[in-house]
């Protein structure tokens, strides 16, 4: 057999993804002085992190002094329904305010209060208005701020990459293998550490607000290596999303909108929210107009709207709104801000909103509602990681933001998603490197295992009568919409399982079509293998877990169980057979135990 020819590049440190996370790691590793490669599967630039609109999530305390860290942890477990790894989200709360005056001190340009200082916006489950923004682009900004930083500190940058598969040297990982994008040669990374910060794996449904870079691959890595995943039950659908037209269906509506001053209707004119507040939050949000009005004017001692409980809730409310039979004319809810902020107010705080709905579905949110609906927009689970230096359960592996899994327990707060990038990024960046540094010597390549992973990877050329590669991941995202979805049952999991299990073999069979420059089809073939990787774990864990939960909904166990609450669902593969085990949460403190009781 012919051996593959394929080019070498060496790094102390190879970070796989560019946005946020990437970045941010790929700086503070090459801050410690070892070579530092970063690997994206697009164009930099191109990161998922651009469509984190509403804002930073950090207890700068700059709109309401009160705010401190020990109040954003609180929402931050409370949110997440008490499965959080609580130091992560501790190490989040303390160290996001750093992290976001380390932004402005290189560079960013935040929107401001009166005083001068950071602005801050409300947004869902947060006590106090404490999201650091820029208009509602401010993953744009974050982006912008961390390539122009990094490209000062020596970084390798290796664009239009799809990493295949990591190389390990005994138990350790020792790099990365895959192939140029636009060539198909392939090439490998070695690595004495590698980071995955590869986002997400939204497009395993057919609605989501994902882009097409987001197949699961850093979860499925992890996992092909050897490490563990948790959480993979945990999936958000972000309440809002636009529902029309179809071409756009999917597309990020921020919760900025309702943090400005939006707020939820029904075909009725109704403001549906106050019929659909738990118990977790009675107490703490208005249960009437009247009273969430006040709290718009006086924040600190009103209780806040319905509009703005965390997503899990409102999303469910919509999709109950929707069944009743009280939706809009597209299968939504309309966000009204028209009738409660000027025009001028409008366009200067969500300018992308308002070009976004005005050049896409003909709407003035200046003068009319919006329709927004439900879609698949984050991914709680991913590897299973050590809080303090985002370590995987493999030797030489780290990982950090949405790939990662943890911090946000069963539910992610609004704005958290770009601190915890941040923070872990940061975190992974600098244990990575220190790890490289302590292994000292190089770590050898198994020449065999990488002829084999190409040898796997051209397969599908081998097939010229093979399976459309563009069906298969279109059945498995109806597959997933129709029964891994907002509410799931036992039955509907367990048929899920076995459509995924027929997919896995029609995948296999897979062709590849034409040659490998430029060849889409190859792409997506070579795609399947995490897609579906990732949509079985989502499915075995969501069965195993037999309560409802932040993100995860049976219809079949409605209410949450106290015996869940204390466990994790964890994933592991060998020899090509996923399994799963449940294990016991990490011992809170007693000092966060009682952070959690107090009324803040």
């Amino acid at each position: 057999m012919a051996t593959v020819q394929y080019e070498t590049h060496e790094h102390d440190v190879i970070v796989i993804g560019a946005g946020g996370a990437g970045l941010r790691a790929a700086i503070e590793a090459a801050a410690q002085g070892v070579s530092v490669g970063l690997v994206c599967k697009s164009l930099l630039g191109k990161a998922h992190t651009v469509m984190a609109e509403g804002g930073i999530a950090a207890a700068l305390g700059n709109v309401w002094p009160e705010d401190n860290w020990q109040v954003h942890f609180r929402d931050t477990m409370k949110g997440g329904r008490m499965v959080n790894n609580w130091r992560m989200a501790q190490l989040h709360a303390q160290e996001a305010p750093e992290r976001v005056l380390e932004l402005e001190r290189w560079g960013a340009l935040f929107d401001r209060t009166k005083d001068g200082l950071i602005s801050q916006r409300d947004f869902g489950g947060h006590r106090y208005a404490r999201l650091a923004h820029v208009g509602d682009r401010t993953g744009l900004e974050m982006i912008r701020t961390l390539q122009y930083h990094g490209i000062h500190q020596g970084i390798d940058v290796y664009m239009e990459c799809k990493i295949e598969r990591l190389t390990k040297d005994g138990d350790r990982v020792s790099g990365a293998f895959g192939y140029w994008r636009n060539s198909g040669e392939f090439v490998l990374f070695k690595a004495k550490a590698v980071v995955l910060a590869t986002g997400g794996i939204g497009k395993a449904w057919k609605i989501t607000s994902n882009s097409w870079e987001y197949t699961g691959d850093g979860q499925s890595l992890a996992l092909w290596a050897g490490a563990d995943l948790i959480d993979m039950e945990f999936v958000q659908f972000h309440p809002t999303h636009m529902v029309w037209p179809p071409s756009v269906a999917g597309l990020l509506v921020t919760e900025g909108v309702r943090g400005d001053g939006g707020t939820l209707k029904n075909k009725q004119g109704e403001r549906f929210m106050f019929n659909h507040i738990p118990d977790l939050y009675k107490g703490e949000t208005a249960d009437n107009i009247e009273e969430a009005e006040r709290w718009y004017t006086d924040k600190k001692n009103n209780r806040r709207t319905p509009d703005l409980l965390p997503r899990d809730i409102v999303a469910r409310a919509i999709r109950a709104e929707v069944k009743a039979g009280r939706g809009s004319p597209h299968g939504g809810v309309f966000l009204d801000i028209a009738s409660r902020r000027p025009a001028d107010y409008i366009r200067k705080r969500l300018p992308s909103m308002y070009h976004q709905f005005k050049e896409l579905a003909d709407v003035d949110i200046t003068k009319e509602p919006m329709e927004v609906g439900p879609a698949q927009h984050y991914v709680m689970g991913g590897v299973r990681v050590d809080a303090d230096s985002t370590a995987a359960t493999v030797p030489g592996l780290f990982a950090a933001g949405e790939a990662a899994g943890g911090m946000h327990g069963s539910n992610r707060l609004g704005g958290n998603s770009l601190s915890d990038l941040l923070v872990f990024g940061r975190r992974a960046g600098l244990h990575a490197a220190l790890y490289a540094k302590n292994l000292g010597g190089r770590l050898n390549v198994d020449a065999g295992h990488v002829q084999a992973i190409a040898r796997e990877t051209l397969e599908p050329f081998n097939r010229t009568a093979g399976e459309n590669p563009y069906a298969i991941q279109a059945d498995l995202q109806d597959t997933m919409q129709n029964l891994v979805g907002i509410i799931r049952t036992e039955e509907e999991l367990k048929e899920a399982l076995k459509k995924i299990e027929a997919l896995k073999a029609r995948a296999r069979k897979v062709g590849g079509g034409g040659g490998r420059t430029y060849n889409p089809g190859w792409h997506t073939a070579l795609d399947l293998k995490s897609l579906l990787t990732v949509a079985e774990c989502c499915a075995m864990a969501a069965l195993e877990r037999k309560e409802s939960r932040g993100g995860h909904t049976r219809e079949d166990h409605p209410y949450s169980d106290d015996t869940w609450g204390t466990v994790n669902v964890v994933l592991s593969q060998r020899d090509g057979v996923t399994s799963l085990r449940r294990e016991p949460l990490p011992k809170m403190p007693d000092e966060l135990k009682a952070l959690l009781q107090e009324r803040t």
